[in-house]
């Protein structure tokens, strides 16, 4: 769970993105939008106790063409966010498209975590920093995948409930536009150091 938690733990642009949706929508899909990326964490754990050594190797060259794609895709989630909170909410929020749904929110958090390879070679140096990473053996393996999992579910089901107490406080027209606008200017500001830290 240790390991769960330091990957999840660090406030960056997921983390802002979860938040914000459910600030701007509910818990149901900021909750959806948590277990997205617990879920893309968890599938790292098992793919780094399985095969880290080689995943890493393998992904080292093609890290920073998806870092490029993921902050592009975050730019434009930014854009998006900004450019829906200035319109008139003209347009009922169950037929906006976007991540308004829990399954939409489900696929493309899960996509967009998958997108950030730092997070595969952060759980296969842990892996291979363990006593037992040359023989693992598969309770060993499960535990840690399940560790990761349900420490990642959990800090995200926080951050998400944040978001919902938020949006609560500041569920007015106003409060809507200052949530989004915020939340759009630190995606991008952290979508842009992940291309600069490229």
């Amino acid at each position: 769970m240790v390991a769960g938690f330091g990957v999840a733990i660090p406030v960056g642009a997921i983390a802002v993105l979860v938040m914000g949706l459910a600030a701007r929508t509910s818990f149901r899909v900021g909750a959806a939008a948590a277990l997205g990326v617990a879920t893309a964490d968890g599938l790292y754990a098992a793919v780094a106790a399985i095969g880290g050594v080689a995943l890493a190797a393998t992904i080292a060259p093609v890290a920073g063409p998806l870092r490029v794609v993921a902050a592009v895709v975050l730019l434009g989630l930014a854009a998006h966010t900004a450019c829906r909170a200035l319109r008139p909410a003209a347009v009922p929020a169950a037929e906006r498209p976007g991540m308004d749904s829990p399954s939409r929110a489900f696929a493309g958090l899960l996509a967009l975590t998958l997108l950030n390879p730092a997070t595969v070679v952060y759980f296969a140096a842990l892996v291979l920093g363990r006593r037992d990473a040359a023989d693992p053996d598969a309770g060993t393996a499960g535990a840690f995948v399940l560790g990761a999992f349900l420490a990642s579910a959990s800090w995200q089901l926080l951050v998400a409930g944040s978001g919902t107490l938020v949006g609560r406080v500041l569920a007015g027209r106003r409060g809507r536009l200052v949530t989004a606008l915020v939340s759009s200017a630190v995606i991008a500001t952290l979508a842009l150091t992940m291309l600069l830290a490229g």
